[in-house]
């Protein structure tokens, strides 16, 4: 571990899918860095990611300005590049993780912050345990990031409360759409929302119904198995109620042999099954079985980027994990995450803690059952009272002619020392 008089470089970088919020969370680990100089130097981002260090092409923080760091805590997606790109283990890929610290070596970088989630964690505990070995210790912070509120120990993953506000507020509208033409026109709608293990932004669009009979009328969670006799007998009754059906159904809802409902038959770059689109096969059951006009939306990309209508919590909480990743670092923690701590419900109170990395590196924190009705198609009172405070306010971000005013960063890179990488 650097000295506490020795003056080192950070290495910030994003991974894997961005989010509204990721950014602020950039945001936060400049900011704070900057208002460290005696301790930290300059802040190099990795372009695309963990892939910046790996090929040596990073970016240098220092030439932006105060303004257009601030900016970021407002503009989405991954000022600096992300990448689904997942280091194996150190023993079977060594070479990859001695090249990361090479290259650290080599710019003088002591501390790396990487924004991510479970399979980023994973990295982050590798490089702090690999750097030591080498004989060059590094300080390894992890940033929590992922809409799919799946990290364990925190109380929620910055960017899940932005999502959540999404899908809330989309199924509400497109509910009201659906309910004034349902006499004469669609009688079904169905939204896919992300959620590939874990049911948490499904969960959130139950914060659309209030009372008992409002949309969504139906939730597919993959913690549940499909029933497709249940399933579709919800569906008609809902009609028959109603005179129409809203269901939000998560890309990850399964068959009760486990395969998921929209099993693509191809992975990503994790080794995570592609999924194809789950509406379109929930659509073609209702359309098939019950001969009921339908119509379908994927939300995919809209809904983690949608910065227009992130929540307020959410927005604070990206900027807190990102200062007190820097925080830590500085009082010589090393190899932990910086968490989210709940406090109260009502009203919502919070606060910043920490959890090892090892506790935290690739697990997944799922749905517990009793957030989730008896029938499996909807949210409990108790997962009201867990969701709700994170949808909560608006950080509207600035416009001009009638559009979001987002930055766009220069990106200055920075001078290569090493030679190329082995690929």
């Amino acid at each position: 571990m650097p000295r506490k008089n020795t003056r080192k470089n950070a290495f910030y970088a994003q991974s894997g899918g961005v989010t509204a919020v990721i950014n602020a969370s950039a945001c936060g680990v400049i900011e704070t860095a900057r208002r460290h100089k005696a301790r930290i130097g300059t802040v190099y981002a990795g372009r695309n990611g963990i892939l910046g260090a790996l090929d040596e092409e990073m970016i240098d923080t220092g030439k932006e300005s105060a303004k257009a760091i601030a900016a970021l805590r407002h503009t989405p997606g991954g000022a600096f590049g992300s990448a689904r790109y997942k280091l194996k283990g150190l023993e079977e890929n060594r070479a990859e993780y001695e090249r990361l610290i090479e290259v650290f070596r080599a710019h003088d970088i002591g501390y790396f912050f990487y924004n991510g989630g479970g399979d980023s964690a994973d990295t982050c505990l590798k490089v702090s345990q690999l750097g030591a070995r080498m004989g060059y210790p590094i300080v390894a912070i992890h940033v929590p990031k992922t809409v799919d509120n799946d990290l364990p120990i925190t109380d929620t993953c910055p960017g899940f409360g932005s999502v959540a506000k999404y899908v809330a507020v989309s199924t509400r509208e497109a509910a009201l759409d659906v309910a004034s033409m349902s006499k004469t026109s669609t009688k079904v709608f169905i939204l896919e929302v992300m959620g590939r293990h874990a049911g948490w932004i499904a969960a959130a669009a139950g914060l659309a119904g209030e009372k008992a009979g409002d949309p969504p009328h139906i939730i597919l969670f993959p913690e549940i198995p499909f029933d497709r006799a249940a399933f579709l007998k919800k569906v008609s009754d809902s009609v028959s109620r109603h005179d129409y059906c809203v269901v939000v159904v998560s890309e990850g809802a399964r068959n009760p042999d486990g395969r998921f409902l929209a099993d693509a038959g191809t992975t990503d770059a994790f080794g995570h099954k592609q999924l194809g689109g789950v509406a379109t096969v929930v659509a073609d059951m209702v359309r098939s079985e019950l001969k009921l006009k339908y119509h379908y939306a994927i939300a995919d990309y809209l809904q983690r980027s949608a910065r227009h209508i992130a929540s307020k919590t959410d927005v604070e909480q990206a900027y807190a994990v990102g200062r007190a990743a820097v925080e830590l670092a500085l009082k010589g923690e090393n190899a932990v995450m910086a968490t989210i701590v709940r406090k109260a419900d009502r009203p919502y109170r919070w606060a910043i803690g920490k959890a090892p990395l090892a506790k935290v590196a690739n697990q997944e924190k799922m749905m517990p059952r009793r957030f989730i009705t008896p029938d499996g198609f909807g949210i409990t009172a108790a997962a009201r009272r867990y969701l709700a405070p994170l949808v909560q306010g608006e950080a509207y971000p600035p416009y001009r002619n009638g559009l979001p005013d987002y930055v766009a960063l220069r990106n200055v890179p920075v001078a290569k020392k090493l030679p190329a990488r082995r690929k």
